[in-house]
């Protein structure tokens, strides 16, 4: 498609000028207007033909297979021009323009220089905002004539699917982190003193340093030597992770739903909980409860978790705590760890939420994990410049004492809760989790 550009307009508007001429000035200027009109036309007509066309450009896409919440993976558009028209193409901008459907962040307009019979790769990123199957539809192309008076535009089809997924990668990064530091064995290997478990291990000879509570006196009169127990963290313990899929959670946070926050801390919990020995078990909910996965050992019960955390679809119900959390509970057949991720907005609509994580609390050890959004605080601390920005500070103030509030109830009910920023939430379970089990509070 070949279109005018403002120029070639300009030119056209000069040529309307001229034909004012002969009716105001001489007739005999007549032939002025028709000379305009026709250099203009002329102008065009060869800006047009002789400018690159869609033929003499070939135009490659390559697009990821998959994607990972919360990560931007790049798609190339490589773009080389025929021999044929080196003379023209030499030093030609082409602006390109990815199609997308709503799956992905839009993509700004990029401008490139191209040259004759070389490739001009273009690396665009893909940022997913939400999971599922997402589609880059096509790739727009536009370039300006020589003379700058046209402007031609190629769409080139492109039709792929690419699978966004849970941010499997990053959960990788942050598990070789974790074990990579001492305490991560935690429940691996025998703890050597008394208060790291509480799971007898082994017998072994006294050494300086050991806990002297841990000196086994029948077995030192039996070597007539002092001998001392090891322990260890007790393992096999079950675990649940809750997942409330509920309105609140497909609210952005750095431009991803805190569900998708959620989904990825909780698959960094899971590995972490089946490497250290426990079983895990995934539960799902917002008006109604939507999956219920019981507790399983070994790592690679982690295949399966992934694969049905990835199946967690977005909802825009309220969420229903009393009839999901009350069915919970009549699941769990013995004391186990709970891990909820769930958000709330005020004190009012809370008291339902407060009320049931209470109860389970009272048979169970529930870690209530929620998502701190920094734009609240970002708001709350500008400075005011007229009534509407300190209408929204102290609207932002409220809500951030709000949440205060309905934290402290948690743990007053015996609640663990954790309210961090979505860069940090899966540190600070992992570090809450080996903290219970060092402290065998489960």
């Amino acid at each position: 498609m070949i279109r005018p550009t403002i120029p070639a307009l300009l030119l056209m508007t000069a040529g309307l000028a001229a034909a004012l001429l002969p009716a105001l000035v001489d007739g005999g200027l007549f032939p002025v207007w028709i000379a305009t009109v026709t250099v203009v036309l002329f102008a065009v007509g060869a800006d047009g033909l002789f400018g690159l066309g869609r033929r003499d450009v070939h135009v490659r896409v390559e697009t990821p297979r998959t994607l990972y919440i919360g990560d931007a993976d790049p798609m190339t558009v490589t773009i080389r021009p025929r021999l044929r028209t080196a003379s023209v193409t030499a030093g030609i901008s082409v602006e390109v323009l990815v199609e997308l459907d709503d799956l992905f962040r839009p993509i700004p307009t990029e401008s490139v220089q191209i040259a004759p019979e070389h490739e001009t790769v273009i690396r665009l990123p893909l940022f997913p905002e939400r999971r599922g199957t997402g589609a880059v539809r096509a790739v727009w192309l536009r370039w300006p004539g020589p003379l700058g008076l046209t402007r031609r535009q190629m769409r080139v089809a492109v039709d792929a699917d690419v699978a966004v997924v849970p941010n499997v990668r990053a959960v990788k990064a942050a598990a070789i982190r974790h074990f990579s530091s001492r305490d991560s064995m935690v429940g691996l290997r025998a703890e050597k003193f008394l208060g790291d478990g509480t799971e007898f291990d082994s017998l072994r000879e006294y050494m300086p340093g050991f806990d002297h509570r841990a000196i086994d006196w029948k077995a030192s009169a039996r070597h007539v030597k002092l001998i001392a127990r090891e322990y260890r963290a007790e393992r096999n313990r079950d675990i649940v992770v809750a997942v409330d899929t509920g309105r609140l959670m497909i609210e952005p946070i750095e431009g991803v739903p805190k569900l998708d926050h959620a989904i990825n801390a909780a698959l960094l919990f899971a590995y972490v909980g089946l490497k250290t020995g426990d079983r895990v078990g995934l539960f799902t909910f917002d008006s109604r409860v939507r999956l219920t996965q019981p507790p399983r050992g070994g790592v690679g019960a982690f295949t399966e978790f992934r694969a049905r955390a990835a199946g967690i679809d977005y909802s825009s119900g309220e969420t229903n705590f009393t009839l999901s959390l009350m069915t919970l509970l009549g699941q769990l057949t013995r004391r186990t760890l709970v891990v909820l991720f769930t958000d709330f907005v005020d004190t009012v609509t809370v008291e339902l939420m407060v009320e049931n994580l209470g109860r389970l609390a009272d048979r169970h050890l529930v870690v209530c994990v929620t998502m701190a959004d920094p734009s609240l605080a970002a708001i709350e601390d500008l400075p005011p410049g007229d009534l509407a920005d300190l209408t929204r500070s102290v609207i932002a103030g409220e809500i951030l004492t709000d949440r205060e509030v309905v934290l402290q109830r948690l743990r007053r009910r015996g609640v663990h809760c954790i309210d961090a920023p979505v860069g940090t939430v899966s540190t600070r379970l992992v570090d809450r989790y080996l903290e219970i089990k060092r402290r065998e509070l489960v």
